[in-house]
C-alpha cells in the first residue's frame, strides 16, 4: 500500500505544475523556477506527512480501502443491472419488432386510425353530460406499439357503455352551482347525453367539469314542464336541440321594455306622441258615443227639441226662422246651422291623422341617427366583431318599429272617428233635409195644413 501511494506522487507533480502555471505566466524565468522548487517541496513534505499519517494509523487505512472495495462492488452491481434491463428491453424491442412484422400494414394502420379517433372522442365527451352520470371514457392507445385483442375489446365495451348511458334518462345528487355562484347538492336528471335540469332550470357544463352550473335565463313555460317531468307528473318535456346555444341566445334577447329603452330618445318621443294621440281619439269617440245616443233619442221625440244634440240644435234653429223666407234663403239658413256642428263633431280628427303620419316619418328619423352612430362605432372598432353591427342596426331599427307601431293604430282611431262623424253629419243632413220639405209642403198645400210629421225610429249602427 505504502508503495502504490508513493508510485501516485509523478503524478500529482504535473497537476500541481499545471494549476500554477496561470498565476505565474507573466513572472521572470528566474521567480518561476524559484517559486516550482518551493511549491514541490511543500508538496513532497505534505505528501510525506501524509503517508507518515496512513502508516501511523493502520485502522485508518483499513477503513478508506473497505470503502472503496464497496463502492467498487456497488458500481458492478450497478453496471451489472443495467446490462440486464438494456438486454431485456433489447429482447422486448425485437420481440415486438417481430410481432409488428406479423402483424403486417394493415393493423399498423388500424392502429394508427384508433389511436386517432380514441384521443378525438375523449377529447369530445371531456364536458359531456356522461361523465358526470358515472359513464368511462374510451381508453388512452397512444402509448400503444402493437394492437392487441385486450386493447379492441376494451374501447368496444367503452363504446357500448357509452351507447347505453346515451339513451338512459338517470336521475342523481350532486353539486350544482346557482346564478350566484353558490354550490349547493341538488338532486338533477341527466338525459343521456343531451341535456340535465334540476328544478326546472336548465343546467350546463361550468368551469369545473365535474360541477354543472345553472342557465341564467329559462323560458318560464320551458321551466314548468321540466319541473313537472322531475316531478313525475308529465312525460313530455323541453330541450335545447343545440345545446345551450338557443338558451344563450334566449337570455341575450332583451325584453320589451329593454327593447323599448333602446329607441333612445326618438323612441321616447314616438311613443308620447302616439300616446297623445289615441288619448285624443278615445276622448273624440267618447264624446262622438254620447252624441250618437242623444240624436237617437232626438229621433225618437222629434217634435220635442232637445239642446243636448246636434239634430235638436239645428232642427230649433230651424224652426226659430221667421216666416215668408225663400226656400233658397231657408236652405242656406239650414246649411250655415248643420256647419256651426261640424266642428265639434270632427275636433281632433286632424291632430290623430298628423301624428299618425309623423310617428313613421319620426322612427325613420331615429333609424337614420342609430345608423350613423354605428358607422362610427364602426370606423373606431373596425368589422372584425359581427355583433358590433348587428346589435347597433337592431337598436336603430326599433325607433322604426316604434314609428309604425304607433301609426297603426292612430290610422284606425282616425278611420273610427271619421267614420262616426260622417254618419252622424248624414243622420243631421237627412232629418234637417225633411224638416226643410215639411216646411215647404206647408206652404204650398191649398188647404194650409201640411203633412203630418214622420216618426223616425231609425237608431244608429
Amino acid at each position: 500500500m505504502t508503495r502504490r501511494l508513493l508510485s501516485s506522487r509523478p503524478l500529482l507533480l504535473p497537476l500541481l505544475l499545471m494549476s500554477l502555471a496561470a498565476p505565474l505566466a507573466g513572472a521572470a524565468p528566474s521567480e518561476v523556477l524559484v517559486t516550482l522548487s518551493a511549491d514541490r517541496e511543500a508538496a513532497e513534505a505534505r505528501d510525506h506527512e501524509r503517508l507518515a499519517a496512513l502508516v501511523e494509523d493502520r485502522e485508518a487505512l483499513e477503513a478508506a480501502l473497505a470503502r472503496a472495495r464497496e463502492a467498487r462492488d456497488e458500481a458492478r452491481r450497478w453496471r451489472n443491472d443495467l446490462d440486464a434491463q438494456r438486454a431485456t428491453l433489447a429482447a422486448r424491442h425485437a420481440a415486438l419488432e417481430t410481432r409488428r412484422e406479423e402483424q403486417g400494414q394493415e393493423l399498423t394502420s388500424l392502429l394508427s386510425t384508433l389511436q386517432r379517433h380514441s384521443t378525438e372522442m375523449r377529447d369530445i365527451l371531456a364536458d359531456s353530460w356522461l361523465t358526470l352520470g358515472g359513464a368511462t371514457l374510451p381508453p388512452r392507445l397512444d402509448e400503444v406499439e402493437v394492437l392487441e385483442l385486450a386493447h379492441v375489446e376494451e374501447l368496444a365495451d367503452s363504446l357500448l357503455e357509452l351507447t347505453v348511458q346515451s339513451g338512459r334518462v338517470v336521475a342523481l345528487e350532486a353539486p350544482v352551482a346557482g346564478t350566484d355562484g353558490e354550490v349547493t347538492r341538488r338532486e338533477l336528471v341527466l338525459l343521456g347525453d343531451m341535456a340535465a335540469f334540476s328544478g326546472g332550470q336548465m343546467l350546463r357544463r361550468g368551469a369545473d367539469a365535474d360541477i354543472p352550473s345553472v342557465v341564467s335565463h329559462t323560458p318560464p313555460s320551458a321551466g314548468e314542464r321540466l319541473a313537472a317531468f322531475q316531478a313525475g307528473d308529465r312525460r313530455a318535456l323541453a330541450l335545447d336541440p343545440t345545446r345551450g346555444t338557443l338558451l344563450e341566445a334566449l337570455a341575450r334577447r332583451p325584453t320589451l321594455i329593454e327593447r323599448f329603452h333602446q329607441g333612445g330618445a326618438v323612441g321616447y318621443v314616438v311613443v308620447a306622441l302616439g300616446a297623445l294621440g289615441l288619448l285624443v281619439a278615445l276622448a273624440q269617440y267618447g264624446y262622438l258615443l254620447r252624441v250618437s245616443m242623444a240624436v237617437r233619442r232626438q229621433r225618437r221625440q222629434i217634435d220635442q227639441w232637445r239642446d243636448d244634440n246636434p239634430l235638436g240644435r239645428v232642427l230649433c234653429r230651424f224652426r226659430q226662422l221667421p216666416d215668408g223666407l225663400a226656400p233658397e234663403a231657408l236652405e242656406a239658413r239650414l246649411d250655415e246651422a248643420m256647419l256651426a256642428e261640424q266642428p265639434r263633431l270632427e275636433r281632433g280628427q286632424a291632430l290623430v291623422k298628423l301624428l299618425a303620419a309623423v310617428a313613421p316619418l319620426l322612427g325613420l328619423l331615429g333609424t337614420v341617427t342609430g345608423m350613423i352612430v354605428t358607422f362610427q362605432s364602426i370606423t373606431v372598432f373596425g368589422t372584425g366583431d359581427p355583433q358590433l353591427m348587428a346589435g347597433g342596426i337592431g337598436q336603430a331599427l326599433v325607433t322604426t318599429v316604434l314609428g309604425l307601431i304607433t301609426a297603426v293604430p292612430l290610422l284606425f282611431a282616425h278611420t273610427a272617428l271619421v267614420s262616426r262623424c260622417r254618419q252622424l253629419i248624414g243622420i243631421v243632413e237627412g232629418e234637417a233635409s225633411a224638416a226643410l220639405a215639411e216646411h215647404l209642403e206647408a206652404r204650398v198645400s191649398p188647404s194650409g195644413q201640411g203633412v203630418e210629421p214622420r216618426s223616425h225610429h231609425a237608431s244608429l249602427a
